[in-house]
């Protein structure tokens, strides 16, 4: 570690070098809100007083919840320079979720965006025993409330104000005491087959990763970065709080989900990170809108797009691009390119990162294609949330590149990736067993991923080793590889896909709502909610389209065979996904149990009661009978994506 530094420090050293630096930039009401670097400090000092005279200490633990606020940056940087630790809640989790995190974590104070988070913490109350103090950001709504845990931001404030009258230099003596190996944050797992857990991460395991990666991606202080990932994701504390400190550059903050979009085309960030399930939509959005357009323009579209796919396949397979496609591809910038870079708020961007699961290859290409500079990257949270990334000479879709320096990637016998990093975490928190359970006797940690290192010493992620499956004739079969694919339609929301130990595989398909109503609209084909629109034979018949071309780029034996339209989406207050959209595969197959077995039994309808939770947590059960699809046999393979999926998964074991 060469920082040999703590966050709350780096934030010190901020506010002294570069005091009128922009720090942050927050749009409230409209208008672009900037602190710079010396009020940044101030603010996290007098919270960190006010806290201080609450009685919060040394290893004591608080919890934020709401969407990205500076404020509540300024409450997790105030809990650890006071010797705490941070633990940042999703914002849209529901009660039983929430309970389990905070009381787990022995949580003593919350700070909450607005009343909606306030009321959901009062509501668990008599379940959170060690909870002492509810700060609330926003006081709208909560004029008339009640509660002696209950204070605004500014009350704690003026509290910590008079305190700091008695104990002038308190905060910085707490903040000098600090070592880089003090735990500053608890980063809870997505929970994708059991409990959430506690990852344990400390100021030095925060900070490695994020040194190491600012150098390789040459970061720099003029940089602007939008902060809208949920704060309980590991790669959003590892951008927007150790990265930032480090480099210096601006974390902006949108107005509000709903006005996302917009913000984002304001500022013009230079670098930006996000989930597949964002490029998978802005894919979406950008293919409806294309063909929505008039004939014109969608010809346009289509035939730009298909140059840009051409120089992109060159550049991918090492070849020059012949002078015809270099010339079209100029036009196509003008035309198409820009324009659609500049909707997505892109123009400026330098670098853009997309983590946190596998995107599929056409999603990547096309974004590329259109000179989105997109880069994969991988890590874990318990590795604080970054191990590697694609060099910029060296981007390929079917890997996440390079480790960075001072960090080793291995694969065990059984195809499983293990990786020896400065990030790796502390441990589970109260859960010594399982701690040790995921860190090899020589200090490596279990990923659980199945993958392999190519011959350029690229990672490559196949699927989580768990659920690489096999046929009942011993074919392998990567479900999430088949699940990616099927996701470039646009027409499909999300898919999960069965065949371990069964003699074809099958798919569940949740279909995408607006695409699909569109769809109908053009069509003439009336429909009165979305369940009806799932249930509509049109449809059935658009989803096995979209099947066969997708089994168009696979092995023959692994292509799916029978499929379901669902009638509702998949929903993280269903645990049928975690809080970042990753399938809990195992509570799927046991839930949607009758669907597999009218898969394999060869019935063509399946009766189906799925419970479903609301969000103030009553449950329902709905009814259904669903029809099963059957794909015909598709054209043939593209032999080189079934060769590599084949290699792939041999290689996995």
């Amino acid at each position: 570690m060469t920082l040999n530094a703590t966050l709350p420090q780096l934030l010190r050293r901020n506010a002294e070098q570069h005091a009128g630096r922009s720090a942050l930039r927050e749009k409230d009401l409209g208008i672009w809100q900037t602190y710079n670097w010396r009020r940044y400090w101030d603010e996290v000092r007098g919270l960190a007083l006010g806290l201080a005279a609450a009685g919060f200490k040394r290893g004591d633990k608080l919890a934020v919840i709401g969407e990205n606020r500076p404020r509540l940056y300024f409450a997790q940087l105030a809990a650890m320079s006071l010797g705490g630790i941070a633990v940042p809640a999703y914002q849209d989790a529901i009660a039983s979720e929430l309970a389990y995190v905070l009381d787990h974590a022995e949580i003593s104070v919350v700070v909450a965006e607005n009343q909606e988070q306030v009321d959901k913490i009062l509501s668990l109350k008599d379940r959170l025993p060690h909870l002492q103090l509810l700060v609330y950001d926003d006081p709208r709504g909560l004029l008339n409330y009640d509660d002696s845990i209950l204070k605004s931001f500014e009350a704690v404030q003026a509290e910590g104000r008079t305190f700091g009258e008695t104990h002038p230099d308190y905060v910085e003596a707490a903040v000098e005491a600090a070592k880089p190996d003090d735990l500053c944050l608890f980063s809870y797992t997505s929970g994708t087959t059991s409990r959430p857990k506690g990852v344990m991460l400390s100021h030095a395991n925060l900070l490695d990763p994020a040194e190491v990666f600012a150098a390789a991606e040459g970061f720099r202080a003029g940089d602007e970065h939008i902060a809208y990932l949920p704060m309980a994701w590991v790669g959003n504390s590892l951008f927007s709080l150790a990265v930032h400190m480090h480099v210096g550059f601006t974390v902006n903050f949108p107005e509000k989900p709903e006005t996302l979009r917009r913000d984002v085309r304001e500022i013009g960030p230079t670098i930006a990170l996000a989930p597949p399930r964002q490029w998978e939509n802005a894919l979406t959005e950008i293919m409806v809108r294309a063909a929505d357009a008039s004939p014109t323009k969608r010809r346009i579209f289509e035939f730009f797009r298909k140059v840009a796919e051409r120089a992109q396949l060159c550049i991918s397979e090492r070849r020059p691009i012949p002078l015809g496609t270099r010339l079209l591809r100029g036009l196509g910038e003008f035309f198409v390119y820009g324009p659609v870079r500049d909707q997505l708020g892109l123009r400026r961007a330098r670098v853009v990162y997309t983590g946190g699961a596998p995107l599929g290859v056409d999603v990547f290409r096309f974004f590329r294609a259109i000179g989105v500079n997109l880069k994969q990257v991988y890590g874990a949270t318990e590795l604080s949330g970054l191990c590697s990334v694609q060099p910029n000479s060296e981007v390929d879709p079917e890997t996440v590149g390079r480790m960075l320096q001072g960090m080793e990637v291995r694969i065990a016998p059984h195809g499983e990736v293990e990786v020896r990093s400065p990030g790796t975490f502390k441990g589970y928190y109260k859960q010594p067993d399982e701690s040790r359970e995921a860190i090899t006797e020589d200090g490596w940690l279990r990923t659980g991923d199945a993958g392999f290192v190519d011959k350029r010493g690229h990672l490559a992620i196949i699927d989580r080793a768990k659920d690489v499956g096999r046929l009942y004739d011993g074919t392998s079969f990567a479900p999430q590889f088949i699940e990616n694919k099927l996701k470039f339609s646009s027409y499909v929301g999300e898919a999960v896909v069965f065949g371990h130990d069964r003699s074809f595989v099958a798919a569940m398909v949740a279909i995408d709502a607006e695409t699909v109503g569109k769809w109908a609209e053009r069509h003439n084909l009336p429909y009165t909610s979305f369940q009806d629109l799932c249930s509509r034979r049109e449809v059935l018949g658009l989803i096995g389209d979209e099947i066969r071309r997708c089994n168009a780029g696979l092995p023959e034996a692994t292509r799916i065979r029978r499929f379901i339209v669902l009638n509702k989406e998949f929903d993280a207050d269903d645990d049928e996904i975690t809080r970042t959209r990753k399938i809990r595969r195992r509570f799927v197959t046991e839930k949607y149990a009758a669907v597999l077995d009218a898969f394999y039994s060869g019935e063509s309808e399946v009766e189906l009661s799925t419970e479903i939770t609301f969000e103030d947590g009553r449950k329902s059960v709905l009814q259904s009978r669903l029809a099963i699809g059957d794909v015909d046999e598709p054209s043939p393979p593209a032999a080189a994506a079934a060769r590599r999926l084949e290699e792939a998964v041999a290689v996995a074991g």
